[in-house]
């Protein structure tokens, strides 16, 4: 032991630093287990070190034989279509803060991959002031009602405890620009 050194539960540690003990544990174990990549590292090191550090992955990936076909991801989901009808002023202008509650509101609609290549759809509706979601709507489809929904809950609450003039955020998706 050296003159600095302090002797702490792990519970109280890792309640300091907020990781879960389970984390932990788990982290702990995948260190302890083998590489199985290991010789293809060293040998990647190697050729590497051996060039002086001027070969790139392509070189590197012909030296030792290995090919990299061509591959396309999925698409990601994106509710933007372009101009499909009004487009709102930018009236937050990045300025995400605010010390009133209900003053500045932000949504966004976002796609999970669940098991069997089918997705779901959530579309929060978060206060900046605290980071609290006031609505939500979940769905397997992102239709308009399905963005609609948190929308409307969320006027209600403004209605009843917003104090100043709320703005709502969002990223300009076809759902938000809609004439309904």
């Amino acid at each position: 032991m050296t003159k600095y050194s302090f002797e702490f539960k792990l519970r109280d540690v890792l309640h300091i630093v907020e990781i879960p003990e389970a984390t932990y544990h788990y982290h702990i174990k995948q260190m302890q287990k083998e590489d199985p990549d290991k010789e293809w590292k060293e040998k990647i090191y190697e050729i590497f070190h051996k060039n002086k550090g001027r070969y790139g992955y392509r070189r590197i990936m012909g030296e030792i034989d290995l090919k990299c076909g061509k591959f396309q991801r999925k698409s990601r989901y994106k509710s933007y279509k372009g101009t499909v009808g009004k487009v709102a002023k930018n009236r937050l202008n990045r300025r995400f803060d605010t010390n009133i509650p209900l003053q500045k509101l932000v949504t966004d609609v976002t796609e999970f991959k669940c098991r069997d290549d089918r997705e779901l759809y959530l579309s929060p509706i978060m206060g900046l002031y605290n980071s609290e979601v006031i609505s939500y709507g979940i769905s397997n489809r992102p239709t308009l009602d399905f963005v609609k929904e948190p929308l409307n809950q969320a006027i209600e609450i403004i209605k009843n405890e917003a104090e100043y003039r709320t703005t709502i955020h969002s990223d300009q998706g076809w759902h938000y620009q809609h004439n309904t």
